[in-house]
């Protein structure tokens, strides 16, 4: 019974690799734009404002930026619009109508932490432990808003 058990989890597992690897080779170019768009928006979306929001050359452009986002389950068809049907976005958080890099909240909280270690906290002695703490702190703080910057721009917000 527990091997079995095992089997299913195994199985799940790739079936659920497998769906990730789809939505990350759809989610390139125009149609994630036409995803952040539709997840931006919130609402039903039409086919032609899609295209007008975009700048897209056509509304047939359109159609084929969303089919192909509805083939990969990330959106379905209501009454003439689209909407969201997964959010899928790892990268960022979605609060209210934007989307905000994950990272950022991370950069922020390490940026602050070393402002109070270098203000706040700085002995009048400067030992090893404040040194390492300090620098480590650092590192941290310069590798968050990389990711942050590396995602803002990758995704154009």
């Amino acid at each position: 019974m527990d091997s079995l058990k095992s089997t299913i989890q195994i199985m799940d597992r790739a079936v659920a690799a497998l769906g990730s690897d789809k939505t990350d080779n759809v989610l390139k170019g125009s149609t994630l734009e036409v995803y952040r768009f539709l997840l931006k928006s919130g609402k039903p979306v039409g086919t032609r404002e899609i295209q007008r929001a975009l700048n897209l050359s056509s509304p047939s452009l359109a159609v084929y930026h969303l089919a192909k986002l509805e083939d990969a389950g990330l959106l379905r068809k209501e009454d003439g619009n689209y909407v969201i049907n997964k959010v899928v976005l790892d990268d960022c958080i979605k609060v209210s109508r934007f989307l905000i890099p994950r990272f950022l909240f991370y950069a922020i909280f390490a940026v602050v932490l070393s402002i109070t270690e270098l203000t706040l906290l700085r002995p009048t002695v400067i030992t090893s432990f404040y040194f390492f703490a300090t620098v480590g702190t650092l590192v941290c703080a310069f590798a968050f808003c990389y990711e942050t910057a590396k995602v803002w721009i990758k995704g154009g917000f």
